[in-house]
């Protein structure tokens, strides 16, 4: 048999391998829907009317799981950390308090590491949600509410490391998260307040966030003369120039490329108001940057002056955008 031949036989091995797994995997999320209980709203009432934080916890895969669950939940409104079971035992208890409510994770619901957080919170009748597959273990008796995972075994060949029961969980924990989110009627700004940094911190940014205000801001009255004007733009260095009338309302804006459409002789003894675009794009002052820059790519204009109702509040470029990772 030559090498090709075996790299085939290996690929087709692989690729039957992946597709078992996989197969595997959906078959347990399928039987963990088909699972979800009364115990789902039980714990779920827990966690949101808990005066304290959520603790998870476990040991090993579970243990990882349980960190990211936490993660999940503290981005998302619900305060919440995780805590080692080991760690938990030299002196980490005393991060629970009586208000908490601590989620423990065990596939078996039988690991010892756990056995001094479960004393702890039976103890100072901390709240106790298990996650396990065993309803009648250790775990589950000393519960408060049980979440049971699918029994379907796990999806490597054999059958031994954490696959299926990992996935659940973190399904689950999922499922945990989604809830709460919908019950606390949690927000894409407060979801941005929890982002500042990275690519979704940078996506849900507001325009206020962004926008040049008060004195760097080029505006003035409607009735200037154009030296005044340029002399306006070329100060503020945005390229434009906006206007208002009495009332403090946006009534035109002028911009360095409609200098140059109107460049003549005489285009200083020209006023704003005859030279301006009326009743120019803006954006109001709570609008996401995401949407500022769909505005401008789809107008093809760099500028946009932000609105409280018909009264400009500040201004912002496409360089802002562009510098603060809007794309």
């Amino acid at each position: 048999m030559t090498n090709k031949e075996d790299r085939s036989l290996t690929n087709n091995a692989d690729f039957s391998c992946a597709i078992a797994t996989i197969d595997s995997e959906i078959e347990t999320i399928r039987k963990l829907k088909s699972m979800l209980s009364p115990s789902l709203i039980e714990a779920l009432n827990l966690m949101q009317y808990a005066s304290g934080r959520i603790i998870l916890t476990g040991m090993g895969k579970s243990g990882h799981i349980a960190r990211k669950i936490a993660a999940s939940l503290a981005s998302t409104g619900t305060p919440s950390f995780f805590v080692h079971p080991a760690e938990a035992s030299h002196g980490d208890l005393g991060m629970i308090t009586e208000n908490d409510v601590v989620i423990a994770i065990s596939n078996s619901g039988e690991s010892k590491e756990l056995v001094d957080i479960l004393n702890y919170c039976k103890r100072f009748g901390i709240h106790l949600v298990a996650i396990t597959k065993n309803p009648t273990s250790t775990l589950a008796k000393l519960s408060d509410v049980i979440l049971l995972l699918p029994n379907n075994g796990e999806a490597t060949p054999l059958g031994l490391a954490p696959t299926n029961s990992t996935t659940a969980t973190l399904v689950l924990g999922d499922i945990l998260t989604s809830c709460l989110i919908a019950r606390r009627g949690f927000s894409k700004t407060d979801f941005n307040d929890r982002h500042p940094g990275g690519k979704l911190g940078s996506i849900l940014q507001k325009v206020s966030d962004l926008m040049h205000t008060g004195s760097s801001m080029p505006l003035l009255n409607e009735d200037v003369g154009m030296q005044q004007a340029l002399l306006e733009m070329t100060s503020k260095r945005l390229g434009c120039v906006g206007f208002t009338n009495k009332e403090g309302i946006l009534t035109g804006i002028l911009t360095d490329g409609d200098l140059r459409r109107w460049l003549s002789a005489d285009v200083l003894h020209k006023t704003a108001r005859e030279l301006m675009t009326h009743n120019p794009k803006t954006i109001d002052k709570d609008a996401l940057a995401s949407e500022a820059m769909r505005l401008m790519n789809e107008k093809k204009i760099t500028n946009l002056f932000v609105m409280d109702g018909h009264k400009p509040v500040g201004v912002i470029h496409i360089h802002d955008l562009l510098s603060n990772g809007v794309a």
